[in-house]
């Protein structure tokens, strides 16, 4: 876990003096952004509340934009994602179960969204010799193609929309959301 160099950083800030009049100006003009955008009238109630808002906008602004990329190619961020993991499956394959844990967002029809993928000829589901309960799905060649045709774009779209913050606040928004989401465990 890397929660250490935060730590680290929290503790160096604690002990640095700040010129408090610019300080606040920050703050003032930092905590008005979401406010504003949102249009809230009423301050928020704890900096947690807040930063929730914003992360839950910015993740909804970024999961927005990817949709529109993604429809292009008549995908959705959820049918990608699967496409990707089975991808990463390689000739093994997943039952449903196991794309399930490895979805980034949740989606409670998993067997449905691989339906829709299976019409469209991108996976092939099998039952397996070992365990004829189990349905294996497994990606096609023209599954494998739709990726490859969208490898460059999907880099070009995390470049162009997180690119700008830089290698080292890229690193610290990951380490900042890695111990958010220990929080959530």
């Amino acid at each position: 876990m890397r929660v250490a160099p935060i730590k680290d950083a929290i503790v160096r800030l604690r002990h640095t003096t700040f010129d408090s009049i610019r300080y606040n100006e920050y703050i003032q003009a930092v905590g008005k952004s979401i406010q504003a955008e949102i249009r809230q009238t009423k301050p928020f109630t704890s900096l947690e509340d807040e930063a929730l808002v914003a992360l839950q906008r910015t993740a909804d602004r970024l999961h927005w934009r990817l949709s529109e990329m993604l429809k292009a190619h008549g995908l959705s961020p959820t049918q990608y994602n699967a496409l990707r993991i089975l991808r990463g499956a390689g000739d093994e394959g997943r039952a449903c179960s196991e794309i399930a844990e490895r979805m980034i967002n949740r989606d409670p029809d998993i067997t449905r969204l691989v339906d829709r993928l299976e019409r469209r000829g991108l996976v092939v589901r099998s039952r397996e010799g070992r365990d004829r309960r189990v349905i294996t799905t497994r990606i096609t060649p023209a599954g494998l193609e739709l990726l490859r045709a969208l490898d460059g774009p999907v880099e070009e779209f995390n470049r162009k929309m997180l690119g700008p913050l830089g290698e080292q606040q890229l690193q610290t928004l990951i380490l900042l959301l890695e111990s958010a989401r220990e929080q959530t465990k």
